[in-house]
């Protein structure tokens, strides 16, 4: 509960005061997350309501009356106190009777697509029963042999894998719509396939493969290229009938590199040496590094697609770096995932410990935080009992391995409330902290959940050790460790993940010894929707506030584009209603205008971003979904230095936005860009009229914002919610 401080002589005086609520929110909720019959009336009366129905649907995994009471009293004080489940947690937990085919669960990946028309067809039909049960789910698409490559059982040639991405973006479409809720996808594709270029400039195309999120697999090997100016050889793999039939030198560098594939068993593989495992890659081309990252670049500067995976980065740092190779990720792409990997989300609203909020004596909770963190732990990893999950190896996969992600929202909200500017050094130290202490707490209840009802599966699974495995973590082989030995999970984990090396040798061994209930704890998803409509719009994720008050596009049911709707941040709500009533952005007389603590995205460089992201990083074992908004008019060469600075600090991913309305209408805008963006249309009878983007204009029986018909009408998206 927020503390009330008089601005003046009576600062030290406080009452509790509630921050109202926004219209778009409550609205947003009941149309989201409010439980409702299949004769539209509510179930949940309100909001308290739906969190006792998440709360008792997850206490009732307990195993005793007590235990079910108990955890039902402290879930629900949780779910008070700033714990919010994800949005498919939130809207189907305890709602079997009324939605029996729903998931809680979301995040997926979907298995590997192989390169064969049963596998690619078969992979159709898993991802559509993934999207009906309200999952989001991620593919590589670089499994798939270039465009032109012959195929032999065919007898003709491969149409390459963008024409087999259209097939699921069409799938996608049809069930999301069938649903009611827009299906989320994201395509990864390697920086060294031949097709590279064009699944990069593949959505420059109106309206094509508008239900994907797209992203670059970046290696390490490509990063020093481009550094470097060398060269880059796009390739892929061959068999060993191909590589005989084709008469490939497979000791020839300029015909044949070898990689690391997901797929096994099917490539020529090499069998001993420094190369041993990667398969043989024919060379389609070779080009300069630079010269595809200018590609990737102005394509991200333009159209904000496609994202950057560090993908080896990811696997350095994976909790279970023994037993997977993650090639893709959920939707948003905090969720790095194995072949019919699964994860649930979850996130703390950090405004909630904010004590004496723009005040000299503004601090946070930290006791109250920890407690929330704890309680939410163990909520989460019993959601995994009421997974849901429509795929059988789904529900193997997370029984398995148990993974979720916790994560924070209001974090820029949050260092507004305490007097921050976001990406300064406090900041910074702030952010570090409220991830680590987020972690520590979690492996702790971790490893309590573990002794109370028993360690993830793999903690007790022996693992054969490799000459990989070895190179990887020399620590091992400098332990007494050799090639052949089996090693527990609980181990190679414990002991030998690089992220869990940071924590205290004591935790460590606790869980190399009694192993821990879960192998995965920690991730920040972008929250937009649980921000907007749980939280009164604090600000998403580990992001600022995009601004104080601007408008937010959102999709309505039966309307034909989307509907512009008014909002405000939560911590300006918070300040009006606690210091100043007057305050606005832009605010011209004196009584009106905002601290200068008062940042929001297009006023944050950003170098800042990138801090902010890293200091969270370090203590999250998944990723982090997060966006650096720069101005429409930003340098291009300061824009690639982003990605470079993004690659030097360690993250694991980087992904920005410009504001760009020739090509794409955004989720959230400002008047301002609205009001200096002019729209082209063109009548029956050929007649064009020209309208500002925040100009209202009727058409189809139906009031439109300019720039939503504009986006709708170009990306065929008019009428098909």
């Amino acid at each position: 509960m927020l503390k009330a401080v008089e601005p003046s002589k009576k600062m030290g005086i406080a009452e509790e005061v509630q921050i109202p609520i926004q219209s778009v929110s409550l609205d947003i909720r009941d149309k989201k997350y409010r439980l409702k019959a299949k004769n539209g009336d509510h179930v949940d009366k309100d909001m308290d309501d739906s969190y006792s129905r998440v709360a008792r649907a997850l206490a009732d995994v307990e195993t005793t009356e007590e235990k079910r009471q108990e955890w039902h009293e402290k879930f629900l004080w949780a779910l008070r106190h700033g714990a919010i489940p994800a949005g498919r947690i939130t809207s189907n937990a305890g709602a079997l009777e009324h939605k029996p085919a729903t998931s809680t669960i979301n995040c997926t990946v979907s298995g590997v697509v192989e390169d064969s028309m049963d596998n690619i067809l078969g992979k159709v039909h898993e991802a559509g029963l993934t999207l009906k049960a309200g999952c989001g789910i991620g593919y590589e698409f670089s499994t798939l042999r270039p465009k032109g490559a012959f195929v032999a059982g065919a007898g003709a040639y491969t149409s390459g894998p963008l024409s087999f991405m259209d097939i699921y973006d069409k799938m996608c479409f049809t069930v999301s719509s069938a649903g009611g809720r827009r299906g989320a996808q994201m395509a990864t594709f390697d920086i060294s396939h031949p097709d590279v270029t064009d699944f990069i400039k593949a959505k420059r195309e109106n309206g094509r493969l508008r239900q994907f999120n797209l992203s670059c697999l970046i290696t390490k090997e490509f990063m020093e290229a481009v550094k470097a100016d060398a060269e880059w050889k796009l390739a892929f793999p061959v068999t060993e009938k191909e590589a005989i039939v084709d008469g490939l030198n497979v000791n020839d560098d300029s015909q044949v590199v070898w990689r690391e594939w997901p797929v096994k068993g099917k490539y020529l593989t090499k069998a001993d040496g420094l190369d041993a495992g990667k398969v043989a890659c024919r060379v389609y081309k070779t080009i300069k590094a630079r010269r595809l990252w200018d590609v990737i670049m102005s394509s991200t500067y333009d159209f904000a697609e496609p994202g950057f995976i560090l993908i080896d980065r990811v696997n350095e740092m994976n909790n279970n770096w023994f037993c997977e190779n993650i090639r893709a990720t959920n939707p948003c792409g905090e969720q790095p995932l194995p072949p019919y990997g699964a994860c649930l989300l979850g996130s703390v609203n950090l405004t909630m410990f904010v004590k004496k909020p723009f005040t000299d004596e503004a601090y946070f909770d930290w006791a109250e935080y920890r407690e929330v963190v704890g309680i939410f732990t163990r909520m989460l990893d019993n959601v995994v009992e009421i997974n849901g999950l429509p795929l059988q190896q789904q529900r193997d996969e997370i029984m398995r391995k148990r993974r979720h992600g916790m994560g924070y929202l209001g974090l820029g909200s949050t260092f507004t409330m305490l007097k921050m500017k976001y990406g300064e050094e406090d900041s910074i130290k702030f952010t570090e902290e409220v991830t680590r202490v987020m972690a520590e707490e979690g492996w702790n209840v971790g490893i309590q959940l573990a002794e109370e009802k028993g360690a993830a599966p793999i903690m007790d699974e022996k693992f054969e050790v490799t000459a990989d495995m070895l190179a990887k973590r020399p620590e091992m082989a400098a332990d007494g460790i050799k090639v052949g030995q089996k090693i527990a999970g609980k181990v190679l984990l414990g002991k030998y993940s690089r992220y869990m090396q940071q924590f205290p040798e004591g935790l460590r061994n606790q869980i190399a010894t009694k192993g821990v209930r879960f192998t995965h704890h920690s991730s920040i998803a972008p929250t937009g929707t649980i921000s907007l409509s749980l939280a009164n719009n604090a600000s998403n994720g580990i992001e600022p506030s995009f601004a104080h008050h601007y408008n937010r596009n959102v999709i309505r049911e039966g309307k034909k584009s989307k509907e512009k709707v008014d909002v405000f941040s939560y911590e300006l709500l918070a300040y009006r209603e606690l210091i100043n009533p007057k305050a606005m952005p832009f605010g011209t007389s004196e009584e009106e205008k905002l601290p200068d603590y008062f940042l929001d995205s297009s006023t944050i460089m950003a170098k800042a971003h990138v801090d902010i992201q890293a200091a969270a990083q370090k203590w999250i074992d998944s990723s982090i979904s997060k966006t650096i908004n720069v101005p429409t008019d930003y340098d291009f060469e300061d824009f690639k230095n982003i990605y470079l600075y993004a690659y030097d600090k360690g993250l694991k991913g980087c992904t920005t936005f410009r504001f760009n309305p020739e090509a794409f209408q955004g989720v959230l805008v400002t008047e301002k860009d609205l009001e200096s963006t002019t729209y082209q249309f063109t009548l029956e009878d050929g007649t064009k009229i020209e309208v500002k983007g925040n100009e209202e204009i009727e058409y189809d029986g139906e009031i439109h914002s300019a720039a939503n018909l504009y986006d709708a009408l170009k990306e065929g998206y008019y009428g098909k919610f």
